[in-house]
């Protein structure tokens, strides 16, 4: 029975460890962070409106719990666990830009990805 207990004990290790973010979504997190931060957009969640840094507030509480438990390994499930949806009501989260229209912020968060990666390899 020892040894299965010691081969739990290294899975559920090497699992939260595996699940930790490495320098390069460590980078791209804090960019994405600091991107909605700067951005001058409104986040809704739950159904009220928030300015920026509210909604950054949140997503870093959020962001910090996730860590806690091993649950960012990317900046994939950044975006989904922490910058999609409510965690207690499962309402979308939606992001609204100046005279631009509501969009749900799972997209808006992958488009500033997809935007922060070209200009690090040069593919502007």
């Amino acid at each position: 029975m020892k040894p299965f207990a010691l081969l739990l004990a290294l899975i559920v290790v090497a699992s939260a460890w595996a699940a930790s973010p490495d320098a390069v979504a460590t980078k791209e997190i804090s960019y994405l962070i600091e991107h909605l931060a700067s951005s001058g957009c409104q986040f809704n969640r739950n159904g009220t409106w928030h300015e920026a840094p509210r909604a950054v507030s949140h997503i870093k509480r959020k962001y910090e719990y996730l860590l806690d438990k091993g649950l960012v390994a990317d900046t994939d499930a950044f975006i989904r666990l922490a910058a999609t949806e409510s965690s207690s009501s499962g309402k979308p989260y939606l992001v609204k830009c100046h005279n631009q229209p509501e969009t749900p912020s799972a997209d808006w968060f992958r488009a500033a990805l997809a935007q922060f990666r070209a200009s690090a390899t040069g593919r502007n």
